[in-house]
């Protein structure tokens, strides 16, 4: 290789990325490769050796640079040029009729509609950015409008092409934003789930969550190692792309080396379409990803277009979900667990039973009156689900035990630490008083560890229980005083998970003041409500002197909330376990946005109906948000305005009975021009 020329050097790195690319694209899009792995490593080899003797020529798109991104501290925000859309769910074949007949009446057609039917798959929805051909740019989904910049972990995808294919029939666009799922293959979730247990590590709970985690990872190394894969679905921008339908889109993606799946349909009518669902449902254990669902598209992008969308759903498209896998088990005992917030709730021992390719061997029963619902009694055969194919449940009793068995009641003593059980008579929960009972203790460390929180990786439920077992944390200020050379004396606790375990603890002290007040698991208060809280007092130090009636001032918060909040603050204890955490932990506060005094909306509620002309419904939600406002889904009394689009729903009614101003696009662009 040193007898080559610069010239000749250049083109033979050229020369061998072409052909890394081309058995790439044979691989992961034809699924029809023309090269041993061993012929296909030696060309890799090759070229890596030739880019580092001779780094200067290396490229930036050549594929020995999937991973070259020092860690990161945090993502940063993407703004999506065209919102990313949720799709409207239908749940039977009665649904997606009506879904069709909806859809021709819009239209003012008869005949039948052409759709796309794919697989609706369960993973992570991504956006790639190709210009010129080149990946520069990738995201997460996030709300729909803004996402993460995950680029460089999307670059170590090896389905995902850093240069765009180039043929004859498709040539390459200027711009093309082109949206796609991220999964974990069901064989490769078992092999690390293996590997995560072996190292003493929480496994996943499903390859969803694996997806999620692995791809939302600081160091591109991390998600390196792990085998995701990608298929792509959807248009966002295009330039330079002439496709007319959604089928054709999905020619274009294949001929431009992006990974579509093999087994989208397209469909004449919604009877075919329902047959494709029938097909894959009785696939579905077989596949190898996981999948909840089918989507159906209208295959028309002009009538994409004409349909429009509604409440951050498109008109054109729906999902129609799997059925919930169920089976038939004894129900053993009727155990309780204890929460958090010091809930208790009842939890269904089984006698285990194989479902959707698990064990399931207890399940939750959610509270005494849903018990009394279904009337449940130790004895019977129950019929078990699981909710989104994850969450097992029981759904109904099959057959009664025999003879039956006693009622179910509550204990009056926590079943963890022996304090008295109290129960609102208006209340569901029956609550445990001792904030420090261990079982709470746990409960709260994982809540507080997990993604929409402090998002600590690798402080899992296996990992909790025996830093609470052991003493090594007793308060969630502990956690921030843990150091390596304790967690490697804990069982199935490597150097190298304890390093990485204390990197992202010390990771996690910059967060915002959100996540930190949603952290805390303060009872009745989640992720909406915290950031409610932020936003309106701005600093832990006001909201912790903040009485009933200044927090009832805060939009959506009630007096039950209200209350939680302040008994949450007036325990001594509460005050003085936070004052530690705060010491220790040193937080770095990120503060939320703040719209300026003089912003139209400000603290004006507003709530969207029909079809907007000017701006998508994430578009109009964005700039409600930056002028002060906030968008809600229901007309109340306490709404400001309704805007009112083309072909408005039922809220146009609701709000003229509430007397609720109604204002049109037009009107709501003057306010936000003011």
């Amino acid at each position: 290789m040193a007898e080559l020329n610069p010239q000749e050097l250049a083109a033979r790195a050229e020369t061998l990325r072409e052909q890394i690319r081309h058995h790439n694209y044979r691989y992961y899009v034809l699924d029809d490769p023309e090269v041993s792995d061993a012929d296909y490593d030696a060309l890799m080899r090759e070229l890596q050796a030739l880019e580092s003797a001779h780094p200067e020529v290396a490229a930036p798109d050549s594929p020995t640079q999937r991973v070259g991104a020092a860690p990161s501290e945090k993502f940063a925000t993407v703004v999506h040029r065209k919102p990313m859309l949720s799709l409207a769910n239908a749940l039977d074949a009665q649904e997606m009729r009506e879904f069709d007949r909806r859809i021709k009446r819009l239209l003012r057609r008869e005949e039948e509609l052409e759709y796309v039917a794919e697989i609706k798959l369960d993973g992570l929805a991504v956006e790639l950015i190709y210009e010129d051909g080149r990946l520069v740019a990738g995201s997460t989904r996030g709300d729909g409008t803004n996402g993460e910049d995950v680029s460089a972990n999307l670059r170590t995808i090896r389905s995902i092409p850093l240069r765009l294919h180039a043929s004859a029939d498709t040539p390459i666009p200027k711009l093309l934003e082109v949206r796609g799922e991220v999964i974990f293959p069901r064989a490769a979730f078992a092999r690390l789930n293996q590997a995560r247990l072996a190292a003493g590590e929480a496994p996943f709970a499903n390859p969803r969550n694996a997806a999620a985690g692995s791809l939302r990872q600081l160091d591109p190394n991390v998600t390196a190692a792990r085998p995701l894969d990608i298929f792509c679905h959807s248009p966002g921008l295009a330039e330079g792309l002439r496709v007319d339908t959604q089928w054709e889109f999905l020619r274009a993606c294949k001929a431009l080396g992006l990974r579509i799946n093999p087994l989208s349909r397209r469909c004449h009518g919604i009877d075919e379409v329902l047959s494709y669902w029938d097909e894959i449902t009785a696939r579905r254990d077989q596949l190898p990803y996981e999948a909840d669902g089918v989507v159906a598209k209208v295959n028309s992008f002009a009538l994409q277009e004409q349909l429009g969308e509604v409440s951050r759903s498109p008109r054109w498209a729906v999902a129609y979900k799997f059925k919930a896998r169920q089976a038939r088990t004894t129900l053993k005992a009727i155990e309780v667990s204890v929460g958090r917030s010091g809930a208790l709730t009842p939890v269904a021992q089984l006698e285990p039973v194989a479902l959707g390719g698990v064990t399931i061997a207890n399940a939750s029963l959610h509270n005494l009156d849903e018990i009394r619902r279904k009337d449940i009694r130790v004895g019977d055969t129950v019929v078990v689900e699981r909710a989104g194919d994850v969450i097992p449940y029981i759904a109904a009793v099959a057959e009664r035990g025999h003879p039956r068995a006693a009622l179910f009641e509550m204990p009056r003593q926590c079943p963890v630490c022996g304090a008295m059980i109290v129960h609102e008579p208006e209340e569901v929960a029956y609550v445990c008083v001792n904030v420090n009972c261990p079982a709470r203790m746990r409960e709260s460390i994982r809540y507080f560890a997990s993604k929409d929180c402090l998002d600590i990786e690798g402080l899992g439920d296996k990992l909790v229980a025996q830093l609470v077992d052991k003493g090594m944390v007793r308060e969630l200020a502990d956690i921030y005083r843990l150091r390596e050379d304790d967690l490697i004396k804990l069982e199935r606790m490597g150097a190298k998970s304890a390093h990485n375990l204390v990197a992202n603890i010390q990771r996690s002290r910059r967060t915002s003041l959100e996540r930190l007040i949603n952290a805390l698991g303060i009872r009745h208060v989640g992720e909406h409500t915290a950031r409610q809280l932020a936003r309106h007092f701005r600093s832990l130090d006001r909201l912790r002197q903040a009485a009933s009636e200044d927090l009832t001032a805060v939009r959506d918060i009630g007096p039950e909330v209200a209350r939680s909040i302040t008994e949450y603050f007036a325990e001594p204890r509460n005050r003085a376990a936070l004052d530690r955490l705060l010491e220790a932990a040193g937080f770095e506060l990120e503060l939320p946005a703040q719209a300026p005094l003089g912003a139209a909306l400000r603290d004006k509620s507003l709530v969207l109906t029909g079809s907007l002309s000017k701006w998508t419904r994430a578009e109009a939600e964005a700039k409600i948000i930056a002028a002060g406002g906030r968008v809600s889904s229901a007309v109340s009394r306490k709404t400001d305005y309704l805007v009112a689009g083309a072909d408005p729903g039922s809220k146009l009614g609701k709000a003229q009975a509430a007397g609720v101003k109604i204002i049109s696009e037009a009107e709501l662009e003057e306010l936000l021009a003011r």
